[in-house]
């Protein structure tokens, strides 16, 4: 009895053990959505390059995800107008992704369905949480993010006066679903 013991502990301390993930690109998705004050709004996807994330009890505690910018697309325009509007997107009235082409997401908390940690665009680093829940495996939630605490200011009403209608929103909505490779 005693080795079924012994090893009845080794499996329960092993269980509860950090052990290192990564996210499955092929089976995560991250939605952005930026919109004008008039309602009108662009969407599209963009993904996770690589990650190195600390699992403990079945959960990410911490680590990092670093998104790959020149993944960027648009997902509501097509042909020519969806090519000129994510040239822009990528040119520096935007995110400057020829010098920034990473985006790093430093994950330093987590509990309680929030994640807490520092967002890095443009090569500026802003405290940021956000909300999650646990749904079919997969970590899933919505957020936003106000482009113009990481120098993306082009056509914000906070910095530009008399742009009437073609103020847009500084809030860029982020919608994601992010599973992890199994182990």
């Amino acid at each position: 009895m005693k080795p079924f013991l012994r090893a009845l502990a080794t499996f329960l301390l092993l269980g509860s053990a950090a052990f290192a993930a990564e996210i499955d690109v092929t089976q995560s998705t991250i939605k952005w959505k930026g919109s004008k004050i008039t309602g009108s709004n662009h969407y599209g996807l963009v993904s996770p390059k690589t990650s190195e994330l600390k699992v403990e009890d079945g959960k990410v505690v911490s680590g990092t995800v670093v998104i790959d910018m020149t993944s960027l697309t648009v997902t509501d325009i097509e042909g020519e107008k969806a090519q000129k509007f994510l040239r822009h997107m990528m040119n520096q009235d935007f995110f400057e992704v020829d010098k920034f082409p990473t985006a790093t997401l430093e994950i330093k908390e987590s509990k309680d369905g929030q994640m807490a940690g520092e967002l890095t665009i443009k090569g500026i680093s802003k405290p940021f949480t956000f909300p999650f829940t646990m749904q079919d495996g997969k970590y899933v939630g919505k957020t936003t993010f106000d482009r113009t605490k990481y120098g993306v200011i082009y056509k914000s009403g906070n910095f530009f006066k008399d742009l009437g209608d073609k103020v847009i929103n500084d809030d860029v909505e982020i919608e994601f679903e992010i599973a992890l490779k199994p182990e």
